[in-house]
């Protein structure tokens, strides 16, 4: 493994705080049962690709969301046409959902997720556009087909911390996404998402982070009790302020990272 990959700091042990309960396993038995099955129609529709309109997939990221026991706010909303570059800080698996619920999009995701069961095959059918962060000389091409996406009219999410955090902390944004949008001089549309718990007050429950497994993490999110996901749309970042991808990555994570605390 490349010395220079990003890397979080946060582990399970030191960083997630479930909230779970034991007279809920039924109720958890029940959401992961709904999960899973709303994943099993989605992979059904693959097939289908562009035919499935957008509102429907939106809805049905919606329901993935809800079916795990996780109520949904959003704030703002996002370019519905046009090519548009979607970022944000990575904590949970549930961000993916939720970023398709306000948009879908091509996910940019790690070349190892391929190798995944299950997860894999239905993420290479699904249209992910996979980095191979091993191999420095293969990115160029890579950021080239994201710049491709945009380019026709398409939208990508991107999670560019390139690790996933617990959410009480961020990393730095990696530049290289930031590349496509300036050269399919698109707009970059920074997106935070935070989690929080019965109290409304942030929470780990939802992480997936350092040697977590994604089983593991499921289990606790269809178990925790009140876990709220807020999703809010920062104002797009039109092209042409930002000529350097350094300084569109800066403005974009300073984005994300001046939202309200509690």
């Amino acid at each position: 493994m490349s010395a220079w990959l990003p890397v979080a700091p946060c582990t399970p042990r030191d960083c997630v705080r479930g909230t779970a309960d034991r007279a809920g396993v039924v109720r958890a038995v029940l959401r992961l049962a709904a999960v899973l099955t709303l994943v099993a129609a989605g992979a059904a529709l693959l097939p289908c690709g562009r035919r499935v309109p957008a509102a429907a997939v939106r809805r049905w990221c919606r329901w993935v969301v809800r079916a795990a026991g996780v109520r949904v706010r959003i704030a703002g909303r996002a370019a519905p046409s046009g090519g548009l570059l979607l970022v944000a800080p990575h904590v949970s698996w549930l961000d993916v959902p939720l970023l398709a619920a306000v948009r879908p999009a091509r996910m940019v995701a790690k070349a190892e997720i391929r190798r995944w069961p299950v997860a894999g095959p239905l993420a290479a059918r699904g249209g992910v556009l996979f980095l191979d962060r091993d191999r420095l000389r293969a990115l160029p091409g890579t950021v080239e087909r994201i710049a491709g996406v945009l380019r026709a009219g398409g939208a990508v999410a991107a999670f560019p911390e390139g690790s996933t955090w617990c959410g009480r902390e961020r990393g730095p944004f990696r530049h290289a996404v930031f590349q496509a949008a300036l050269d399919a001089r698109v707009p970059v549309q920074p997106v935070r998402i935070r989690y929080l718990g019965p109290r409304e007050t942030p929470t780990t429950a939802a992480a997936f982070v350092g040697d977590d497994t994604l089983l593991r993490c499921v289990w606790r999110v269809v178990s925790a009790r009140g876990l709220i996901a807020e999703v809010e749309m920062c104002a797009p970042l039109p092209p042409g302020p930002h000529t350097d991808r350094r300084d569109l990555a800066y403005a974009a994570r300073r984005a994300v990272g001046s939202g309200r605390r509690r």
